[in-house]
C-alpha cells in the first residue's frame, strides 16, 4: 500500500494528523478523567479536614508514596522472564525498532527521505527513567506540600488565587523550553482562566479574612503574624508546579519512550526513601506533629486518597503527554465547574460569582483547546516560527525547497 501524494509529490500529512489527533482526544478524555479523580479526592480531603485530622505532610507523604506499588508489575516481569523467558544473550539482540514509514513510491529516493535514528529518540533504560523519577520526586512533592502547607499560614482564597498562577507560569516556562507557543489565544485564555480561579476564590473565602489554621501547633500561633508565608508558599507550588509538568514533557517527549509503571514506581520509591527526614524535622519543631490517625474515618479516606493518587496521576502524565503542559494545566481548573455540581448534589448550590467563574474555566479550556487543534497552531508570537517539533521540520523543509530568488 502506498500513500496519497499531492500534486506537487510529497506524501499526504493526512495520516500523521488523524493520529495525532486521536492521541490530543485521547489525552482530553484521560484529563476528564484525571478532573473527576482528584475533585473526589478533594471532597474526602475536605471531610477529613473537618473531622480535626489535618496533616498535609504526612498526606502528600503517603500519597506519594502508593507509586511504589508500580514496582510490583515490573519486578515480576523481570522474575518471570529471568526464569522462564529467553536466555540473556537472546534478550540482548533485541532492540528497539521504530514502526517503518511507508514511502510515495513517487517521491525522491529513499536515501534521501530516510533520517537517521536520533539517539534522543530511543526508549529510556532504567538508569535513566530511575534519574529522570528522582528529579520529578522533588518537584512533584514540593509542588503537592507546599500547597497544602500554604493553607496554615493564610486563607483558602489566598492559596487558591496564587496557585491559579501556575497557567501563566506553565506557559511562560513551557515557551522557554519550547514546548508551548506564546499566541494571543493561550494568553488570553490563562487570563480568563485566572479570572475565573479569583471569582470561584473569593466568594469561597471567609468573611472576616482569618486564615485556616492546622491544628494547636505553631502553625496556628504563626497564621496571624505570617500570611505573606503562605502567599509564599502557594506561590511557590504554582511555580513548581509549571516546572514538573514542563520537565516531564522536555525529557519524555512521547508516552512510547518511557516505562509509566516503572518511572512512577521509582517516583514512590525516592518518595519513601528521601522524604521522611523532612516529616521528622517537621515534627522536632513542632510545625506537623506526628499522629497516627485514630478514627475509622480518617483511615478509609487516606487509603481512598493513595488509591486515588496513585491511578490519577498516572494518568495525568500521560493526558499531559498527548496533548501539552499548558491544555493539562488549564483542563484541571475544570475541578471548579465538577466541584460546583457536587455541591449542589450535596444541597450546597453555588453563588452567581461562582457560575461565572466556573464558566470562564470552562471557556479557557474551550479556547486552548481549539487553539492548538488548529492546523495554523504553534506560530509564536515572538519568534513567527513553529515551536511544534512535526511542524518546525514541515516549515524548514518548505524552507529549504524555496527557490530565494523567488
Amino acid at each position: 500500500m502506498t500513500t496519497v501524494s499531492d500534486p506537487g509529490g510529497e506524501p499526504s500529512e493526512g495520516a500523521p494528523r488523524i493520529t495525532s489527533t486521536k492521541n490530543y482526544i485521547a489525552g482530553l478524555g484521560l484529563l476528564f478523567v484525571v478532573v473527576l479523580l482528584w475533585t473526589a479526592s478533594s471532597f474526602l480531603t475536605q471531610d477529613m479536614y473537618d473531622d480535626g485530622y489535618q496533616k498535609p505532610f504526612l498526606i502528600t507523604y503517603t500519597n506519594t508514596a502508593s507509586f511504589v506499588f508500580y514496582l510490583l508489575p515490573y519486578i515480576t516481569r523481570r522474575l518471570w522472564v529471568d526464569r522462564w523467558g529467553p536466555s540473556k544473550s537472546a534478550r540482548s539482540t533485541i532492540v528497539y525498532q521504530p514502526l517503518e514509514q511507508e514511502l510515495d513510491i513517487d517521491t525522491e529516493p529513499a536515501a534521501e527521505l530516510i533520517a537517521p535514528i536520533d539517539q534522543a529518540d530511543r526508549p529510556l533504560t532504567v538508569k535513566e527513567t530511575a534519574r529522570m523519577a528522582l528529579g520529578f520526586c522533588f518537584l512533584w512533592f514540593v509542588a503537592n506540600w507546599a500547597l497544602n502547607a500554604a493553607l496554615a499560614y493564610t486563607s483558602v482564597a489566598s492559596a487558591t488565587i496564587l496557585s491559579g498562577t501556575s497557567g501563566m507560569f506553565t506557559l511562560a516556562v513551557g515557551r522557554m523550553f519550547r514546548v508551548e507557543t506564546l499566541t494571543l489565544v493561550k494568553i488570553g485564555a490563562v487570563l480568563t482562566a485566572f479570572v475565573g480561579v479569583i471569582l470561584v476564590a473569593i466568594s469561597d473565602g471567609s468573611p472576616d479574612g482569618d486564615p485556616d489554621a492546622i491544628g494547636p501547633s505553631i502553625i496556628y500561633k504563626a497564621a496571624t503574624s505570617l500570611p505573606v508565608l503562605g502567599d509564599f508558599l502557594a506561590l511557590m507550588s504554582a511555580v513548581f508546579y509549571a516546572f514538573y509538568v514542563v520537565f516531564l514533557k522536555v525529557q519524555i517527549r512521547e508516552e512510547s519512550r518511557i516505562d509509566m509503571q516503572l518511572f512512577f514506581g521509582f517516583v514512590g520509591l525516592f518518595n519513601i526513601v528521601l522524604s521522611w527526614p523532612i516529616g521528622v524535622i517537621l515534627h522536632l519543631v513542632g510545625i506537623e506533629r506526628f499522629e497516627v490517625p485514630t478514627t475509622h474515618n480518617a483511615i478509609v479516606i487516606i487509603l481512598l486518597n493513595m488509591f486515588i493518587t496513585l491511578s490519577s496521576d498516572y494518568l495525568y502524565v500521560v493526558a499531559m503527554l498527548k496533548t501539552t503542559p499548558l491544555v493539562v494545566t488549564i483542563g484541571l481548573g475544570l475541578t471548579i465547574p465538577v466541584a460546583v455540581i457536587g455541591d449542589s448534589f450535596l444541597g450546597k448550590p453555588a453563588a452567581v460569582q461562582v457560575l461565572v467563574g466556573a464558566l470562564l474555566v470552562i471557556g479557557a479550556f474551550v479556547a486552548v483547546g481549539v487553539e492548538n487543534a488548529k492546523p495554523s497552531e504553534g506560530r509564536d508570537l515572538l519568534s513567527g516560527d513553529f515551536l511544534d517539533d512535526a511542524r518546525a521540520q514541515q516549515s524548514r523543509v518548505r524552507l529549504e525547497h524555496e527557490d530565494p530568488l523567488e
